[in-house]
C-alpha cells in the first residue's frame, strides 16, 4: 500500500508539470478516497482514461486498497493531497 502511494505521489508533479492541470487527478483521488462513491460512479468518472476491461478491474482493486484503510488514514491522505495541490510547485498549473 505504501509503495502505491509513493508511486502515485511521485507521478503527481509530472502530471502537473505536463500542463494538463491537477483537476482530473484531484477528482480521481477524491473519488478513490470517498467510500460513498459507488464502483460504477468511480469507473464512469475515469472512463476516458481506461483502455480495456482489465484496467477497470485493476482500478477497482486499487481503490479497494484505499478503502480497506481506516477513516483516519483516508483523512490523512486527503490532507496530504491538499498540501500537494496547494504547494508552490502545483499552484502555477
Amino acid at each position: 500500500m505504501k509503495l502505491v502511494v509513493v508511486l502515485m505521489l511521485s507521478a503527481l508533479p509530472l502530471f502537473c508539470y505536463a500542463a494538463s492541470g491537477c483537476a482530473s487527478m484531484e477528482d480521481m483521488i477524491v473519488n478513490t478516497l470517498n467510500p460513498s462513491v459507488t464502483e460504477d460512479q468511480y469507473i464512469e468518472g475515469l472512463e476516458e482514461f481506461i483502455p480495456a476491461d482489465t484496467s477497470k478491474q485493476l482500478l477497482v482493486e486499487f481503490r479497494q486498497c484505499f478503502l480497506d484503510q481506516s477513516n483516519r488514514t483516508l483523512s490523512n491522505v486527503q490532507v496530504m493531497m491538499d498540501a500537494i495541490y496547494n504547494s508552490r510547485q502545483c499552484a502555477s498549473y
